[in-house]
């Protein structure tokens, strides 16, 4: 199988989450994508973000409904500071069965020249990536004639985690942004306030 690998703290996901890694699983060659939650840097404590397994819960609440969307802890038993590189050589030991590919937005492929051996990622692994709304000038990239980057034509979202988390604390109505499941446990828990 295809397996596509859509990495971010996903705190909160959301729906603009969930439409790029279902845009994903639809309409390119991939079978599945897995929604990998970052676990939290221990040394990095960020005060907003919700512990591992809150967000984990999240995803899992997102994706139910999506047979071919599944949620990933697979960071969160690595040791720490984690590589993008290590996950991929771990994933491929585990489930030699499966062929992974990385899921980014443009603008992330401009930095990913300076991640940990890029070189072999980039040689190795299909990289898709979604469109992102640019401001000013767009930043082309010598990665972009490379023929592991493949651009999908996906909806451009400009929904992101900290709009709501900031909406969030202002007191404001976000439940539209977020799938009815996540809205709930978000409210319940009383996350964000």
């Amino acid at each position: 199988m295809n397996i596509g690998l859509f990495f971010g703290t996903f705190n909160p996901i959301h729906v603009g989450h969930l439409v790029i890694a279902n845009h994903m699983a639809e309409h390119s060659d991939l079978d599945q994508v897995w929604v990998v939650v970052t676990p939290q840097s221990p040394h990095k404590k960020k005060q907003s973000l919700l512990d591992n397994h809150q967000r984990l819960e999240m995803v899992y609440r997102a994706t139910e409904a999506y047979p071919k969307l599944k949620p990933s802890a697979i960071e969160f038993d690595l040791p720490q500071p984690n590589y993008t590189v290590h996950t991929l050589a771990y994933l491929e030991e585990k489930h030699p069965e499966h062929r992974f590919a990385l899921i980014m937005g443009e603008d992330n492929l401009n930095s990913l020249p300076k991640w940990k051996n890029a070189e072999v990622i980039i040689k190795d692994y299909p990289i898709y990536v979604y469109p992102r709304k640019s401001t000013g000038t767009k930043n082309t990239t010598v990665l972009e004639k490379d023929a592991n980057i493949i651009k999908i034509n996906a909806p451009i979202m400009e929904l992101s985690s900290t709009f709501i988390r900031q909406s969030i604390k202002a007191g404001k109505n976000i439940r539209p942004m977020l799938p009815d499941d996540v809205w709930e446990y978000l409210d319940e828990m009383n996350f964000y306030k």
